[in-house]
Formats: structure tokens, C-alpha cells, sequence
């Protein structure tokens, strides 16, 4: 008998606490309280354990964003454009998220229900008021980093990280490379303590599932599915923005641009990576779109390893949620706050399995934004299902760079070994 894979006993534990859980609500009322607070600390031990590993996560994956677009950058001048195209798309994705999200979640009726059970379960800190734009301009430089790092306060701990990783490109390269290993084998490591805690991600996931649906009912249901539909319009919505930047900055026809990328669309839609991908995206970009060797044999790799245009939508939206959730109101400041961090983190995440780069990410996003993170183990279950979205998404930009590069350099198509 074989047993069913991570992904899928991870639904079946979110499956069977809705199931619990609203089976108690209904008919045993008077218990489903009880049955609350008992499964509820096991979800947020689960949680804590994952948070854990944030603080030093995220110094190590700012560090190496920094370091990692720095050392691009420097490698050429095809590769300095695709740099800066990969900034500009992704902060224009991660804008994309932030305006859209809240507005679109705006329109949604909450469950009352589900917000007051969420908020009568936040500690004091989560329930904590957001900050005014002055106590939040106040904390943006930390006068103690070890202090904020210790509190979790993310914000100062991200600044003090870009202001660290700025710095470390301007010493000997020798010296350089050795921290930028550290940074890489504190990333790694963490990577590998999240793997620990996801193999007990049935068990915290049933746990939470029943907690909430023991309190709040169907709301939960609805809530999730809610979420599913707005990532994945999203996700589909950033596939068509890419059309149209390809027609604006790359002068080729959207409707020929996306005939010639289906067939990788529909390969990429299978392993859910892109890495899986890219050989099939680099035999598009040569016989199909017609790109220069030169620039689509190493745009193409950077991409797949820099560039994945819906991070930064994923967890963004995810925050959003959250916040939509908790009847919280998003300021200004936490949305350009979490989108700037967003990119940043998207460049130094490494390609993970789906709950591991979504436990290594979300989670410090949402955290620096302000908001609680006891919901994001249920969005974590229901990741997999907007993931081939994801992959598609991600592929469509992994081919658009490569087009706006190669219009903007004019050279590479002069080039004998242009294709």
C-alpha cells in the first residue's frame, strides 16, 4: 500500500478538521468549544515552530538578494539589463498586488463570525493597533539590531539586512564570499528545519482547521475558498499584464508572443517548476521567438533562478487575507513596506517545494506588515491547488525578460550566432 504523498496528507488533515470541526458545531455544540481549546495551542505550537525560523531567515535571504542581483549585475551588460528588467517587472507585480488584493477583498463580504473568532484567539501583540506614519517612519532605522531581531521587529531588522548586504559588495571579494557562504548556510539550514516542521503540518493543520471551524462555521469554508479564486485570478491576471508587456517593450504581437509560448505553458503546468521548464523555454525562445543565443542562454537561466513574478503576488495577497480576515485596514505604509520586501526576499528565496518557500516567505512578509500569522498554516494546506497557476505564471515571465532584454539590446541581434 502506498502511502499518499506530503501535499496530499496535508489536504487530508485540512479535509478531515473542517469535517470535525463543523460536525461539532452542529451537533454538539456545547463540546465544540472545548474541542477548540484543546486543538488550538497544538496549531499555534506548530506555528511557533515555524516562526522560528524567520528572524534568521530573513537576514540571510535579504543579504543574499542583495549580494545575488549585485553579482548579476556585474557579469555583463546583457546580464545588467536583465537585472534591470527583473526589478522593474517585479516591483510592478508587486504594486499590481498590493493595489488590487485589498480592493478586490473590499468587495467581499466578511464572516463576522469568523473575524471575531480570529480576533478573540490573537495574542496581545498580533491584536495590537497598527502603528500612525510617524511611530512607523520612527522604527524604519533599528538603534539596536541584535534588540529588534530579538522582539521580531521586521522592519528595522530587513533595513539594517539591505543596509549590511549594500555594504558587503563594497569589501574584498575574498572576504565578501565567505560571508555570502555563512548567509547562504544559515538560509540552507533554516530551509531544512521548516522541512522538519512541515512533516508535522497534518497534524497542526488538522488542529487549526478545527479550532476555527469548531468557532466560526462555514465561514472558514467560504474564507478559503475565497482565497483559492482571488490567487488564482491573480496569478492569471499577471499572465495577460505580461502580454501586454511584451506589445509595449519588446515590439512583438501579444496574441504571436502567447501562441508561441503554450506549448511550454502546458509543459510547465505538469512538474510545477520551472527549473523542469526551462529546456523546453530555451528551445521556444530559439525556434519559436526568434531570440539571440546570446541573450536568451543566459537570461533564461538567471530568470528561472531570480525571476518569479508571482512571489511576490502570493505573498502579498496571502497578507491581505490575513488582514482582510481580521477586519484589520491596510495603511499605505505596510502595503509599499510589504511589496519592497517582496522583491527583495523573491530574489534570495531559493527554489523550494511549494510549503517550504511558502513557510520561508509569507510568513516574514505578513510579520513584517503587522499582521498575524495563526491563519497562514490554513493557507499553507491550500497552496497546492493555485501552484500550477504559479508555475505558468512564473514561465510566462521567465519568457517575457528574455523578449524586453533582447529589444534592448540592439547588439545581440546583430550577432553571426543569432538564431
Amino acid at each position: 500500500m502506498r502511502w499518499p504523498g506530503a501535499t496530499a496528507r496535508v489536504l487530508l488533515a485540512l479535509l478531515a478538521g473542517a469535517v470535525a470541526g463543523l460536525a461539532l458545531a452542529h451537533w454538539l455544540p456545547g463540546a465544540a468549544a472545548g474541542a477548540a481549546g484543546i486543538a488550538e495551542p497544538v496549531g499555534k505550537l506548530w506555528l511557533s515552530a515555524l516562526q522560528m525560523t524567520v528572524v534568521p531567515l530573513v537576514l540571510a535571504l535579504v543579504i543574499l538578494g542583495v549580494a545575488t542581483a549585485t553579482d548579476a549585475a556585474a557579469s555583463g551588460r546583457v546580464a545588467r539589463r536583465a537585472m534591470v528588467v527583473f526589478l522593474a517587472v517585479l516591483a510592478l507585480f508587486a504594486a499590481y498586488a498590493a493595489l488590487l488584493a485589498p480592493a478586490l477583498l473590499a468587495l467581499v463580504p466578511r464572516s463576522a463570525q469568523l473575524t471575531a473568532t480570529l480576533q478573540a484567539s490573537a495574542t496581545a501583540t498580533e491584536a495590537a493597533a497598527a502603528p500612525s506614519l510617524a511611530q512607523w517612519i520612527g522604527g524604519v532605522i533599528p538603534s539596536n539590531a541584535v534588540m529588534a531581531a530579538a522582539q521580531g521587529a521586521m522592519l528595522p531588522l530587513v533595513v539594517f539586512a539591505l543596509f549590511f548586504g549594500f555594504a558587503l559588495t563594497r569589501i574584498e571579494h575574498e572576504r565578501r564570499a565567505q560571508v555570502v557562504g555563512l548567509c547562504h548556510g544559515i538560509a540552507d539550514t533554516m530551509i531544512v528545519i521548516v522541512r522538519w516542521v512541515l512533516l508535522a503540518a497534518p497534524v497542526g493543520v488538522f488542529a487549526l482547521m478545527l479550532a476555527v471551524c469548531a468557532q466560526a462555521g462555514m465561514g472558514v469554508v467560504g474564507a478559503l475558498l475565497g482565497y483559492i479564486v482571488l490567487l488564482c485570478g491573480m496569478y492569471l491576471g499577471a499572465i495577460a499584464i505580461c502580454y501586454v508587456l511584451v506589445g509595449l517593450f519588446a515590439g512583438r504581437s501579444p496574441l504571436a508572443f502567447a501562441s508561441a509560448i503554450l506549448p511550454v505553458q502546458v509543459v510547465a503546468a505538469s512538474p510545477q517548476s520551472s527549473l523542469a521548464t526551462l529546456p523546453a523555454m530555451l528551445e521556444s525562445a530559439r525556434d519559436h521567438l526568434g531570440m539571440p543565443r546570446a541573450v536568451g542562454a543566459l537570461v533564461l537561466p538567471m530568470a528561472v533562478t531570480l525571476f518569479r513574478i508571482t512571489s511576490p503576488i502570493q505573498y502579498l495577497v496571502a497578507a491581505a487575507f490575513v488582514a482582510w480576515a481580521y477586519g484589520i485596514e491596510l495603511t499605505a505604509a505596510q502595503l509599499a513596506f510589504g511589496a519592497a520586501l517582496s522583491v527583495v526576499i523573491s530574489l534570495g528565496s531559493v527554489g523550494l517545494p511549494g510549503q517550504a518557500i511558502f513557510a520561508a516567505t509569507v510568513i516574514p512578509v505578513t510579520m513584517a506588515m503587522g499582521l498575524p500569522v495563526a491563519p497562514l498554516g490554513l493557507l499553507l494546506a491550500v497552496d497546492t491547488i493555485p501552484d500550477v497557476f504559479a508555475t505558468t505564471g512564473n514561465v510566462t515571465g521567465d519568457l517575457t525578460a528574455p523578449a524586453i532584454v533582447d529589444r534592448l539590446s540592439p547588439e545581440a541581434a546583430e550577432r553571426p550566432d543569432a538564431a
